[in-house]
């Protein structure tokens, strides 16, 4: 196996920098928008023939350092009992929770039962890929997931989930303690299935301040932290606007933290220390930049982020409008900058 990305998260030397893009499965890919022309998006996250295809795609065609499994964030809230919509324009919840007994409805999945399909869509992805590279798990964070459930989708003010916070907090721990029993097991369901490293997203941490984040985010995102990597594999967390909050992401005890393109990668490292690996963390704009300008941010990254311990990716996912050989020659340029720069050759 090629194992750069499993090495640097537990920051061992590696020939080179690996890279990784979120999303890489996706819109952008013309193979993938040809299968996804035919089936819908949720009937394609719980296909695991179709789900495994999708996500060897970008490692044909990009040569990425890892796989991570097609599926969504939001697949074991689903199976807590609550409707979920999913379609281009993002998930929808046509019944949001919004009093105690909607919260109280909701259960606790068996994660075989309920989200089995991706399971089975990592061990034919391990089959398919001949274990070439690692696979990677995903779920989200209770905060984040529950901010979807409760505004009901996607939100500009996240008005509703923050006056739950606050005019309810107990009913709040409530649903994130749900979420927690529910999300440990559904990860844990991933690595049993074959997958070497997990990435939790909390991906609107960012929008809690420091204050709430440490009492509404930090005590769910610790324990699942914990219990994972009492697996045995290492875990990313990551979350955008994100910065202030380094510190608190920390104390979770995650491997890896991955960083937006709102932070220097030298400044995230010095915020963290030595003893946590970094993630990131190219604006996913910047690759429509001419191929020169390219080449110079992924140099800089590199340059500040030095030999150990840095993933290269994206500081978020890759934009559908973006071009497949765009995102090849970033690749590309990683690999090879990577080991320029392990040779002793300055990138800055």
């Amino acid at each position: 196996m090629n194992d750069r990305l499993l090495r640097t998260a537990r920051r061992q030397p590696t020939d080179t920098t690996p890279v990784w893009l979120m999303r890489q499965a996706g819109r952008y890919l013309p193979e993938y928008r040809a299968i996804r022309g035919n089936i819908a998006f949720l009937d394609l996250c719980k296909n695991p023939d179709l789900a495994a295809e999708v996500t060897v795609q970008p490692v044909t065609r990009l040569g990425v350092d890892a796989a991570i499994i097609f599926s969504d964030i939001l697949i074991p809230v689903e199976a807590m009992g609550i409707h979920l919509e999913l379609g281009d324009k993002g998930p929808h919840f046509p019944n949001p929770l919004r009093t105690a007994a909607d919260i109280d409805k909701l259960g606790i999945p068996d994660p075989v039962e309920g989200t089995g399909f991706v399971a089975e869509a990592i061990r034919r992805t391990r089959k398919a890929l001949n274990d070439s590279v690692p696979v990677i798990g995903f779920a989200g964070a209770p905060f984040t997931l529950a901010a979807y459930m409760v505004e009901g989708g996607g939100s500009k003010s996240y008005i509703v989930i923050k006056r739950l916070l606050f005019e309810q907090p107990a009913l709040a721990h409530r649903l994130f303690q749900k979420l927690t029993d529910t999300l440990i097991p559904y990860l844990k369901m991933q690595v049993e299935a074959g997958a070497s490293i997990v990435q939790i997203f909390d991906s609107w941490g960012g929008e809690l301040s420091p204050y709430d984040f440490e009492r509404f985010s930090l005590p769910y995102l610790t324990r699942m932290v914990q219990e994972l990597k009492a697996t045995g594999v290492p875990v990313i967390l990551f979350g955008t606007n994100m910065t202030p909050h380094l510190p608190l992401l920390k104390r979770t005890g995650a491997d890896v933290i991955g960083l937006d393109w709102r932070v220097n990668v030298d400044e995230g490292r010095r915020i963290l220390g030595p003893d946590v690996a970094t993630q990131g963390n190219l604006d996913p704009l910047h690759l429509f930049l001419p191929r020169e300008e390219l080449d110079a941010r992924v140099k800089d990254i590199l340059g500040r982020a030095g030999p150990v311990g840095h993933i290269f990716n994206l500081g978020h996912g890759i934009l559908p409008p973006s071009d497949p050989d765009a995102a090849k020659f970033l690749v590309d340029a990683v690999h090879r900058h990577g080991v320029a720069l392990r040779q002793g050759i300055a990138l800055r």
